[in-house]
């Protein structure tokens, strides 16, 4: 984490060194390609949340709510958070593979001899990428699960689209929307660092970039899911 801190750093300090074509190419894998299962996936769970909600609330004559309980679960919670999974799941494992093959291949010690700093040339530009793309996926994936959810309400409910955006802007507060968001860059690091540590981390075997791989999905997962405890926690006793 450190020397990806400082490999960062040195970015925004000479411009000249950072390879802004890997950049983009890794801005595309994570972030563009990622789009049509993000999408997807946070559509259905619009879906479940307000087939449930529906299901739930309507016993006490509150089912309108269910469009609160949408709004606060994808924008504050599961957008940021299944979005984050998928993430690691799909970009998170490609890091550490890559990195784990090029280890095997030697290719890493080729660049140290050419002088050339790993951190700086394979895990910066793909965090950074990370960085820009999880929070554009996260917004998004929560749009795409309240499209879900009001298309669930119009069939459940027979809640008009225009009663069901009026509904919604009730139920978003100042800090709704900002606290999804507000998460995703952390994620967005932990995921990237996770992904380029196991990576290096490869020994000289074949079976190596499996193990690290499976690892590098399993840690990031983890340690999104309990920062987002974190957070939670902090937020509930900020009052946020």
């Amino acid at each position: 984490l450190g020397q990806c801190v400082v490999g960062i750093l040195r970015v925004f300090y000479s411009p000249r060194r950072f390879p802004l074509d890997e950049f983009f190419l890794f801005l595309q894998r994570t972030g563009l390609e990622a789009i049509p299962i993000v999408g997807l996936l946070s559509f259905l769970i619009g879906i479940v949340l307000a087939y449930q909600g529906v299901n739930q609330l309507e016993r006490f004559g509150a089912d309108i709510f269910t469009v609160d309980l949408l709004a606060i679960a994808m924008f504050r919670e599961l957008g940021v958070l299944m979005t984050s999974i998928i993430v690691a799941g799909r970009s998170g494992s490609g890091f550490t593979a890559q990195i784990g093959y090029m280890k095997l291949n030697q290719e890493l010690d080729a660049m140290k001899v050419l002088g050339v700093n790993p951190i700086e040339r394979l895990a910066v530009p793909r965090i950074l990428a990370l960085l820009v793309a999880l929070p554009l996926l996260t917004f998004y994936g929560s749009i795409m699960g309240i499209f879900g959810g009001a298309f669930m309400c119009q069939h459940l409910m027979d809640l008009s689209m225009t009663q069901f955006l009026h509904q919604l802007k009730l139920a978003m507060k100042p800090w709704t929307f900002g606290t999804g968001m507000f998460k995703a860059p952390f994620f967005a690091l932990v995921i990237g660092v996770v992904g380029c540590y196991e990576g290096f981390r490869v020994s000289l075997s074949a079976d190596s970039i499996g193990q690290k791989t499976t690892q590098s999905v399993v840690k990031s997962i983890f340690i999104v899911i309990v920062l987002n405890a974190i957070f939670s926690v902090l937020f509930s006793y900020g009052g946020i």
